[in-house]
């Protein structure tokens, strides 16, 4: 007797084929009865996001989760969403040691129920996503604002303003591609360098107050909900707002997403300070 589900779990190739004609909705997702939510409003990519260290532990950053937190978490949403593909983080500490320590922390995320995971920062980290993606452990690249970097970058801080770090940016892009991740998450970065990287790119490209022009967005489920607490970043929309319900709120950014109408010029950054 077969015990596979009726809805297939999404897949890189099927990513890759919506991408070719529409744009992919990601969000966030920490739990099993907001991933059965989320899964049934039609999101493509849920994000087992380090993010939980804020909206869910209620510590000030992302650096004091563990392995074993977003383990925990993405079995969790493994368990609850049938379809959508799902990321999982890999936290501070987890991956900066180097290529073994980095796969063997993957490894067990990728047993908890992810079908790949997500490594931060730049083209130092290629010889780590070479040495996983040719070990079976497929990698989502980030690049820009990289929150595990907030006492490097000395806060939340906008990246790659001026010729000279835009350059780098796209240098790190460029080196994270050749070294085999299938997508890139892009944050908190001036929208033209961030069409320049989009459009330069084969992998699938996701944008966090980046550019309309990357294959897909995503938001923090709390922010979109209006649940965030502190300072609301300039590329997050309140969904929830005049929506009647939290399927009308998801579906409604599912669509804006999927139709390219967000984020608009309003979610994200100019090349100028000002911006």
């Amino acid at each position: 007797m077969s015990t596979h589900s009726a809805t297939p779990r999404l897949t890189l190739h099927d990513l890759r084929k919506f991408a070719a004609s529409r744009k992919l909705a990601m969000l966030t997702c920490y739990d099993a009865s907001f991933a059965a939510t989320l899964d049934a409003c039609g999101v493509d990519i849920l994000l087992i996001g380090d993010s939980l260290g804020m909206v869910v532990q209620g510590h000030d950053s992302t650096l004091p989760v563990t392995v074993a937190d977003v383990a925990y978490h993405t079995a969790a949403v493994a368990r609850g969403a049938a379809r959508a593909f799902i990321v999982a983080d890999m936290p501070f500490g987890s991956f900066q040691l180097g290529p073994e320590q980095a796969f063997a922390n993957a490894v067990t995320l990728m047993q908890a129920g992810c079908q790949m995971v997500k490594i931060e920062g730049g083209a130092e980290m290629a010889a780590t996503v070479e040495f996983m993606v040719r070990r079976g452990i497929p990698v989502c690249a980030h690049v820009g604002l990289t929150p595990q970097s907030v006492n490097v970058f000395g806060g939340y801080r906008v990246q790659g303003r001026g010729a000279e770090a835009a350059q780098r940016l796209l240098g790190d892009a460029r080196a994270l591609q050749d070294a085999g991740a299938a997508m890139m998450v892009i944050e908190a970065t001036p929208e033209p360098l961030a069409r320049r990287i989009a459009e330069s790119m084969q992998l699938i490209t996701i944008g966090i107050g980046a550019s309309v022009a990357c294959s897909g967005q995503v938001l923090v489920l709390h922010d979109l909900l209006g649940a965030g607490v502190g300072r609301r970043p300039r590329f997050v929309k309140n969904f929830l707002a005049g929506a009647g319900s939290l399927e009308a709120a998801v579906r409604a950014y599912v669509a804006d997403v999927q139709a390219g109408r967000f984020p608009g010029p309003e979610h994200v950054y100019a090349e100028a300070a000002g911006g």
